[in-house]
């Protein structure tokens, strides 16, 4: 016998005391594609109509208040034994699903990583790197638990912890002709100097808006597609790009002429935390976040 999931139960209660798909998926902090394909699912597994659908209202069958009825229950029971299974576990033990963006992965994660893994010997993290958009989809979706990204970024149905901020720096070839990096001023650049990444990384909007980029004429229309394509093509002295201050001291700058130089205080990105609200797990997540400000590279005690 197929029996629903945990998901498919939570999403039909929401949606029955919503009476509308559109408001159920807003509460339940999920898309309302996956909020409907989850409730379709549901029917299948039952193999019954739950909901009668117009293009005006939705109205729960008389089989679907009934199934309702017995989810609350079913949802109430379940819950009360993660309370009791809460009781005497551990926080940060376990599975845990982190998001990270691949602006901040190569620059943050080797240094904190095995020290995570030393503290919380019985935390099993699994790492899914991907671009913002995706990586908030996916944590909306319930395919990850918590997101590390960069901020701002416009998000709905989240908690967010900022943990600090990150500096953005000049990022040249050493001895490059294109620009003085101790006298750096945006407006004697040339045209077709600066190197961004592709349109989807968040790094190329921080960037744009941190560094005051207005002039897009000073900007290369070829763009990188990665972070490690991008520091390429700054090393072979195609341009010149803008770097967050973690990236100094990275393993894709070793071996390279690629040389970060600070700019002003106000040309920043803030780097923190997010995940979905009302989960029972925020206090881990806040201890995730304390963790890794504390042992991130540059952090200055």
């Amino acid at each position: 016998m197929r029996l629903p999931s945990t998901k498919q139960l939570q999403y039909f209660v929401a949606l029955a005391d919503v009476g509308h798909f559109g408001r159920a998926a807003d509460a339940s902090h999920v898309s309302q594609s996956a909020f409907s394909n989850a409730i379709k699912e549901l029917e299948n597994t039952l193999q019954t109509q739950l909901v009668d659908r117009t293009k005006r209202q939705v109205t729960i069958t008389a089989t679907g208040q009934e199934v309702a009825t017995q989810a609350r229950l079913v949802l109430r029971d379940m819950e009360q034994l993660a309370d009791l299974a809460a009781e005497n576990r551990q926080p940060l033990t376990g599975d845990l699903r982190l998001g990270v963006i691949p602006t901040i992965a190569p620059f943050l994660l080797p240094p904190v990583l095995p020290k995570l893994r030393r503290t919380y010997k019985d935390l099993n993290l699994y790492l899914i790197e991907d671009q913002t958009s995706r990586a908030v989809e996916r944590l909306m979706d319930g395919e990850l638990d918590v997101v590390l990204l960069a901020l701002p970024w416009d998000m709905r149905g989240v908690e967010t912890l900022e943990l600090f901020e990150d500096q953005f720096c000049l990022a040249c070839r050493k001895g490059t002709q294109r620009v003085d990096p101790e006298r750096y001023r945006f407006d004697r650049l040339a045209a077709d100097s600066i190197l961004l990444l592709e349109d989807g990384h968040c790094l190329r909007d921080h960037a744009l808006a941190a560094c005051k980029i207005r002039n897009t004429q000073k900007v290369q229309p070829f763009a990188a597609s990665s972070i490690l394509t991008l520091i390429e093509m700054v090393d072979a002295d195609l341009g010149i790009t803008f770097l967050p201050e973690m990236a100094a001291g990275s393993a894709l700058l070793r071996n390279t002429q690629v040389r970060l130089y600070p700019l002003g205080e106000k040309s920043v990105r803030k780097i923190g935390l997010v995940w979905r609200k009302g989960s029972n797990r925020t206090e881990e997540f806040e201890m995730l976040g304390e963790f890794i400000n504390e042992n991130r590279p540059g952090k200055k005690n």
